[in-house]
């Protein structure tokens, strides 16, 4: 009696009563079914609700498949299904994805396209469609496999991410350069649009931009450029391949950044494309070529020897005021990065057909004056020359493109939100791919060991010191004094405002490792032994009694000439290159005719333009934080033209900052071959107070 009471229920509707006979092994049989279907019990509205989803889209999703999969199956096995008149998600499926390019009407040489789908005849703007996908997604690679695009109240398209993806990923990378519906593109993003991947999409309108981004995509459709018959030199096949590039660029009005390792000949390429541009007749103005000041003579000597076709006028030296009213006489004008920033009023008022950094991580930094005053000079086109593009960080990336392309990278701060910051700080690999694919058509890099396969090896050796009682203790008494002075400074102004003082402890310790006597403190000034000293005498008495010819590189000038006196105590021959050198070409002239076998070189002063193949040992006195910069410095012997195996040795102290200082090192060139187009790995981490780092605080 029991059993069957609670099988039956009684309701009141009105004044009547109802009585229902429930079957409960149905009923039951009947939740377990709609809650397999992802559904669950509510006990406060009485009603079955869909499981809470981790996003819109999987919501979504859960009732198209409910609607259109399971309610028919559900039908089939006995269910009566009322679907009420205000439920109203409808879903349908394309018939095509359609896009138009058209030249833009706002903005010249730039292009616009419009993305649509097409369905049941009408045609919908996607752009307005995928906006909220794009926000609530970070990236393509996170959709789900499955999505549905709102175009009306309830209304969706169902489509496959995979179908689409080409399109999204366009749209993500363009995403910032909306109008209305319609995306603009600038003809330096073109090679973005993924034209091969998007088979299923409809393109109409102008072929132009289609044919412009498969150029920038792989360069096979760029023209060759035969070089002038004026220039004296045979062009390397990887040569010949610059100069097509450099006339692409040309062609389009892109600038760029020829980015070869040292000794590959950036020059001569430069000046061979100058030289067929006048042989064609398109070098109708003069160009400025702007340098350090230790390569005005290089310049010199290769433009007489490869391009003497090519009149040109160095504006340089005291006198030089004179022969600025002689600059349309001539096809290149030579300066400095320094004198091009005392003489910027009247450079501005020049219109030059090209103008070209050479060693262009000099306007790393775009606050400088230097920089400012480079970037408002006139010119038809733009190109930079620089084996280290990026040194430190990606923002001395973004300045020299802000000199070649401005707005290409968008401005400072949009860049280092975009990119910076999530590549450097958050290791993010995803928008580090995006700006490699971004900025690979406008840098082009060879790297010897691709190209000069007929260079002999290179090997580096790293050799480390291990500081002797005293020195070892005035390091630790530095060390903790210096960490105070950190610590207080950081405490008391912030982390930013206490850079000089973080700077001043790195130098003490580094020269302390390099010798106590750099140092001046009291208390170092009774400590005379040197580890590294030491190190660097017995690895320099080997290499003089094997015929070395060796170079010394050192940051440090003080300690060049403590090297020069114990140099001279053995007899050996030396010369000696410093910002103080008077007799620059007499000093290189001893070295590379044989007089001498030791070349003692500041980094600064000698790290770049100058060719010293004659050497085969580097030796690396001290460490650079700057991985680039020591390989620049190597680069003066191991460049075309060396006939014999080069080793380089870096001289480290153990247990010291310096240590620290090769850690960084790595760092800083996975960041570059990042950008470069190498792979960073996971745990490569950069470290956001880099600097702070290396005092192990």
């Amino acid at each position: 009696m029991s059993h069957a009471q609670s099988d039956r229920t009684v309701l009141r509707k009105g004044d009547q009563l109802l009585k229902f006979i429930r079957d409960r092994e149905s009923e039951m049989n009947f939740q377990r079914q709609i809650e397999t279907l992802g559904f669950t019990f509510d006990p406060v509205t009485h009603a079955y609700l869909s499981y809470a989803d981790p996003s819109m889209q999987a919501a979504i999703e859960r009732w198209r498949l409910f609607l259109e999969e399971e309610i028919p199956l559900l039908e089939e096995s006995g269910w009566q299904i009322e679907i009420d008149e205000h439920f109203s998600y409808r879903f349908d499926y394309p018939d095509s994805f359609l896009v138009d390019t058209e030249a833009s009407s706002d903005t010249h040489g730039w292009f616009e396209l419009s993305f649509d789908v097409e369905m049941g005849g009408r045609r919908f703007p996607l752009l307005p469609i995928v906006t909220s996908l794009l926000e609530e997604f970070d990236s393509i690679e996170a959709l789900p496999e499955k999505l549905n695009l709102q175009i009306g109240e309830g209304q969706f398209i169902h489509v496959l991410s995979k179908e689409i993806e080409p399109v999204l990923r366009t749209m993500l990378e363009l995403f910032e350069q909306r109008k209305g519906e319609k995306l603009l593109v600038a003809p330096y993003d073109a090679h973005l649009l993924s034209f091969d991947d998007m088979a299923q999409v409809q393109w109409k309108g102008d072929r132009e931009l289609r044919t412009l981004a498969r150029k920038l995509q792989d360069f096979s459709g760029i023209a060759e450029a035969p070089p002038s018959p004026a220039l004296q030199a045979t062009l390397r096949p990887y040569q010949q391949f610059g100069l097509d590039w450099l006339g692409f660029l040309h062609e389009y009005g892109f600038g760029g950044i020829l980015a070869d390792d040292m000794g590959l000949g950036k020059t001569v390429q430069a000046l061979a494309h100058l030289q067929r541009l006048k042989a064609s007749g398109d070098l109708k103005k003069p160009s400025l070529i702007v340098m350090p000041t230790s390569l005005i003579g290089n310049w010199k000597s290769e433009i007489e020897k490869f391009t003497p076709d090519l009149s040109y006028l160095a504006l340089y030296g005291l006198d030089r005021a004179k022969d600025f009213e002689r600059i349309g006489d001539h096809d290149v004008i030579l300066t400095t990065y320094q004198l091009a920033q005392r003489d910027a009023e009247k450079y501005r008022m020049v219109d030059f057909d090209y103008l070209i950094l050479d060693e262009a991580q000099k306007i790393k930094n775009p606050k400088t004056k230097m920089a400012t005053a480079v970037k408002s000079f006139n010119a038809d086109h733009h190109l930079a020359l620089s084996g280290t593009p990026i040194e430190n960080h990606l923002g001395e990336l973004w300045s020299i493109f802000d000199f070649l392309m401005p707005g290409f990278l968008d401005n400072l701060a949009s860049f280092r939100r975009h990119y910076q910051i999530p590549i450097e700080q958050e290791h993010d690999l995803t928008m580090g791919k995006l700006l490699q694919r971004k900025i690979s058509p406008f840098i082009l890099r060879r790297t010897k060991e691709e190209v000069a396969t007929e260079l002999p090896p290179k090997t580096e050796i790293i050799k480390k010191a291990i500081l002797g009682p005293r020195q070892a203790a005035l390091y630790e008494s530095v060390r903790v004094t210096m960490e105070k002075e950190v610590r207080d400074a950081i405490r008391n102004r912030g982390l930013g405002r206490s850079h000089l003082t973080i700077l001043d402890a790195l130098l003490k310790l580094r020269q302390v490792c390099c010798h106590p006597q750099l140092l001046k403190l009291e208390s170092a000034a009774g400590v005379k032994e040197s580890a590294k000293l030491d190190l660097f005498l017995e690895l320099i008495d080997e290499l003089h009694a094997e015929g070395k010819k060796t170079l010394v590189f050192s940051q440090f000038t003080s300690m060049l000439a403590i090297l020069e006196e114990e140099i001279r105590k053995r007899k050996i021959s030396y010369t000696k290159l410093t910002g103080a050198t008077r007799k620059r070409d007499e000093a290189i002239a001893r070295f590379t005719e044989g007089e001498v076998e030791i070349f003692l070189i500041s980094l600064k002063a000698g790290g770049v333009g100058l060719n010293l193949v004659q050497a085969d040992t580097v030796i690396h006195y001290d460490p650079w934080w700057n991985p680039a910069v020591e390989n620049q410095a190597t680069d003066r012997a191991y460049r075309i033209g060396q006939d014999k195996p080069v080793f380089v040795y870096k001289l480290i102290v153990a247990d010291s900052i310096e240590e620290q200082i090769l850690k960084l090192q790595e760092k800083k060139h996975a960041l570059q071959q990042s950008v470069y187009g190498a792979t960073q790995k996971e745990d490569e981490k950069l470290e956001a107070e880099e600097l702070l780092s290396l005092l192990q605080l």
